[in-house]
């Protein structure tokens, strides 16, 4: 109805200034920036007491299997499901359906190589899961601390 252009950053300013009325202690949630955009969200403070108030039975969690395939797309993507077995060693069929079933991954597009399979890759609903705005906001190994004591490693 109204076509007016609104400049970034006065839409930038009312967000801000929306986070901050949110961000007092007055509300139970908060304005974050996730997934390349704004959402409302729950104070960590109050998460308990709220999914106990609306009876809410928490996300089922990853397994450890669904975890290593969807950092192996996560992290190599766009990638194969030859690629993923590869790399972790076994059949993966049914950890790559599962993360297609809670749409943490899809498909991009089919590989050139010989019989054209899939390529999968991470999805907007991924980024939301984890808290994320870009493939690049994940660790990097740099961030991962090593162990004290290694195999191998040299006493001093």
């Amino acid at each position: 109805m109204f076509e007016a252009e609104v400049p970034e950053d006065h839409i930038l300013g009312a967000l801000e200034d929306i986070k901050v009325k949110y961000d007092s202690d007055d509300f139970s949630f908060t304005l974050e920036n996730l997934g390349g955009g704004y959402q409302f969200l729950t104070k960590p403070a109050y998460q308990t007491s709220i999914s106990i108030l609306l009876k809410q039975q928490s996300q089922k969690r990853l397994s450890t299997a669904q975890m290593e395939t969807l950092s192996i797309i996560a992290y190599k993507q766009p990638v194969t499901k030859g690629d993923i077995e590869q790399i972790r060693g076994v059949n993966s069929d049914y950890s790559v359906q599962k993360l297609l079933d809670k749409e943490l991954v899809e498909v991009k597009g089919k590989s050139e190589g010989i019989g054209r399979p899939l390529l999968f890759g991470t999805s907007e609903k991924f980024m939301e899961y984890f808290g994320i705005n870009s493939i690049r906001d994940l660790p990097q190994p740099k961030d991962f601390s090593k162990p004290d004591n290694e195999i191998g490693e040299e006493r001093e």
